[in-house]
């Protein structure tokens, strides 16, 4: 999401959460919130900044860029690296004649969302996961996500990724199995094309945690949850080594599978703090407090 905030009597803000699918904007003034918008997802990791502009020239409101921000803050997919991080620099140049814009990662806007200015923990649990140790004022340690083949434990990539082996491997009840293989009409052939030859696999995969959060009272389900979100913490969160910090997490697996997460949690010794879908109000009042 993309907000222009007005930071003190004079200064405007620009502050974007920008996901894979979406992008949100809202321009706020001080403690009011003036406009929104909504873009579609931006990546500076698979777009270029010509590709970029074009679609917030297309997409963007007149409301949101009628204004020239004092600062834009763009948190965003992809934007972890410096030749990403200038491709999407230099769209929105293009769009708002600033020097003052600041590209940072997705995990960064967690970071400051979830614990604002205190020491701790942030994750995201969504098509994908990530983790990071916070100090309150930058990311001190992460451990790699490396995607949906190798990682990304507990998102909901993987957690469609072990639904389908399940099934297929007859590790869930008949019942079950076969009420899945029907709501979403799917049989091997199929399930190996569209994991092995999609575009966007991690993103098929994702798209069965419908019928997890639907089921996840069955105790085949229920164990199989736990146990995906048991290598989330042992193999991301744990090798921190701060079992004492409170774990908060963003995204919408977190919040359909709160219950889960925190038994697992718990069992391990763990604490959960804030869990919430998005990290856009965290991020106002970070920067409400802190500019």
């Amino acid at each position: 999401m993309i907000y222009i905030c007005r930071e003190q009597v004079n200064d405007m803000i620009l502050i974007a959460d920008c996901g894979s699918t979406k992008t949100d904007w809202v321009l706020c003034e001080g403690n009011d919130i003036i406009t929104r918008a909504r873009t579609q997802g931006l990546n500076p990791t698979h777009q270029d900044s010509d590709e970029i502009f074009e679609i917030l020239s297309t997409e963007l409101t007149r409301e949101i860029t009628a204004h020239t921000p004092e600062k834009i803050y763009f948190y965003g997919a992809g934007c972890a690296y410096d030749i990403a991080n200038e491709r999407m620099r230099q769209a929105l140049e293009k769009i708002f004649p600033i020097k003052n814009i600041y590209i940072n990662s997705d995990l960064l806007a967690a970071a400051r969302a979830l614990c604002n200015r205190e020491e701790g923990i942030a994750c995201i649990l969504g098509t994908g996961s990530n983790s990071c140790l916070f100090d309150g004022e930058k990311i001190i340690d992460n451990t790699p996500s490396l995607g949906f083949i190798l990682g990304d434990e507990g998102s909901g990539a993987h957690l469609g990724r072990q639904l389908l082996s399940d099934c297929l491997k007859k590790q869930l009840p008949q019942k079950i199995r076969d009420k899945f293989f029907e709501q979403y009409n799917l049989n091997v052939a199929t399930i190996l094309e569209k994991t092995y030859h999609s575009s966007l696999p991690n993103r098929w995969l994702a798209s069965f945690t419908p019928f997890l959060s639907e089921n996840k009272n069955v105790p085949e389900i229920k164990a199989m949850l736990k146990q995906c979100f048991t290598q989330f913490f042992k193999r991301n969160t744990m090798t921190y080594r701060r079992s004492w910090l409170p774990i908060h997490i963003i995204g919408n697996i977190g919040i359909h599978f709160s219950e889960e997460i925190k038994e697992t949690a718990e069992s391990l010794g763990l604490s959960i703090g804030n869990i919430v879908d998005s990290p856009i109000n965290g991020l106002i009042e970070y920067h409400k407090q802190n500019h």
